[in-house]
């Protein structure tokens, strides 16, 4: 019968030929398993787990031209996906840093129509630049080895075998030398950490914060303004005559819920007219404001019928009154168009007194400013 020396520090027989018997953790003490060296533990735990080594390719020598290659291929794989997760958080929010006035819309021509795409390619690139990395850090860095293995329980020699079975395969991987690869990885982590936390600013710096359903960029002493910038004064416009106006703040006639409707009402329509309860001041002379968006599905009136009074939606021929306070009177929508405050400032030109008492648009949003 053979015996093994399995005092601290042997090797327990893990380098003698032949099959193991007993339990591993009667054979072996904490103690002793503790005092072995990793490569005599990684190699007993082999031999107790039944594990046949069919093939072994230790891979390229260490300092050798082939490794050396390999490591700058590697290196400059990982490097360019970092690269490119940089690249993705720079359009993701570096948009506002290089055009300040840019605001991403559906049909835009601008960077609006590139933004996304940027971000699909640049986020795809730099996770299939990870991939192939790894790729090729697999097949041409680590060692490879074929090997068969039945299956143990979990006891405590398992565990401290399997530990030390893991510790050699980063010690094999070659990490701790092959320093271009460990800085690459780590850029190349940093960089795809930082582009996966992107979207997730809008719950750190939450932009919708102030009720953005219920209020637009009118406010107490913004201009009234046409398409082209260019202010308005009492006597601009015809009697029975509308014109389209916007805020004038930065971006504000690309601001679809902030359009207006600035009517100059006729000498009859002022005798006929009707404020809503709450609003009768909200006018200026002959001149209301009413919101450009529908309140049946939001769609833009845009069709004055100065014979009627009637502001007409093409969408669904929705009817308001604008001698009733732009009440409905035709079609589905149920909710009066909100009517804006306007005044004049000291210059002569009209200016909003604040913002729309209640949200714009369809009657889904009904509810109350807070």
């Amino acid at each position: 019968m053979t015996t093994h020396d399995t005092r601290p520090g042997s090797t327990g027989g893990a380098d003698t030929a032949g099959p193991l018997h007993g339990g591993p953790d009667d054979d072996y003490t904490p103690e002793q398993l503790a005092a072995m060296p990793r490569e005599d533990l990684d190699r007993l735990g082999a031999r107790y787990d039944g594990v046949q080594i069919l093939h072994v390719d230790p891979g390229p020598e260490p300092g050798s031209p082939m490794e050396r290659r390999a490591i700058r291929q590697v290196g400059l794989t990982f490097t360019l996906a970092g690269l490119s997760a940089l690249a993705f958080v720079v359009v993701y929010v570096g948009a506002g840093w290089f055009f300040p006035d840019w605001q991403w819309s559906v049909s835009g021509s601008d960077f609006s129509a590139f933004f996304t795409p940027l971000l699909g390619a640049t986020m795809g690139l730099a996770l299939a630049l990870v991939g192939v990395g790894l790729v090729l850090f697999s097949k041409k860095l680590l060692p490879h080895e074929t090997a068969v293995q039945d299956k143990h329980d979990g006891s405590h020699f398992d565990r401290v075998t399997t530990g030390a079975t893991l510790v050699g395969g980063l010690h094999n991987s070659g990490l701790a030398r092959r320093k271009l690869i460990t800085r690459s990885l780590g850029f190349m982590g940093g960089g795809l950490g930082l582009m996966l936390l992107m979207p997730l600013g809008g719950l750190i710096n939450n932009p919708n914060k102030g009720n953005p359903l219920g209020r637009t960029a009118w406010a107490e002493g913004v201009r009234l303004v046409r398409n082209d910038g260019s202010p308005i004064r009492p006597g601009d416009q015809e009697p029975g005559s509308l014109e389209t106006v916007f805020p004038a703040v930065p971006g504000g006639n690309r601001q679809s819920d902030a359009a207006t409707m600035l009517i100059r009402l006729r000498p009859e329509q002022r005798e006929q007219e009707a404020p809503r309860e709450g609003q009768g001041d909200f006018g200026y002379g002959d001149y209301v404001a009413f919101s450009k968006i529908c309140t049946h599905a939001g769609c833009p009136v845009s069709l004055y019928e100065q014979e009627t009074s009637r502001i007409l939606c093409p969408c669904h021929q929705s009817q308001f009154d604008v001698t009733q306070g732009a009440k409905p009177v035709f079609g589905p929508a149920t909710r009066s168009l909100p009517q804006l405050p306007i005044t004049v400032d000291d210059e002569g030109f009209f200016v909003a007194r604040g913002d729309y008492p209640e949200a714009v648009g369809p009657t889904y949003w009904n509810r109350e400013r807070i």
